[in-house]
């Protein structure tokens, strides 16, 4: 069980982690938009980079979670 525990732990920090870098893009993209005087790809490419991270925090969490059949 402590192997489980740890591996959980893990899963957790790393939430955490790209949960920050997902906030700091969604600060950057914001202030660019502002700006309106921005290159369309490099915004883009940070929207898709956003998307991304918010995918693989939803994996993460439903990783955490067990399955429950009801």
């Amino acid at each position: 069980m402590p192997e489980n525990k740890d591996t959980q732990e893990q899963i957790q920090k790393k939430i955490a982690s790209l949960d920050v870098e997902h906030r700091d893009l969604d600060e950057v993209i914001r202030n660019l938009e502002i700006q309106g005087n921005f290159d369309q790809l490099k915004l883009s490419r940070l929207k898709k980079r956003k998307l991304m991270l918010k995918d693989q925090i939803s994996s993460l969490n439903d990783n955490l979670l067990p399955d429950i059949i009801a």
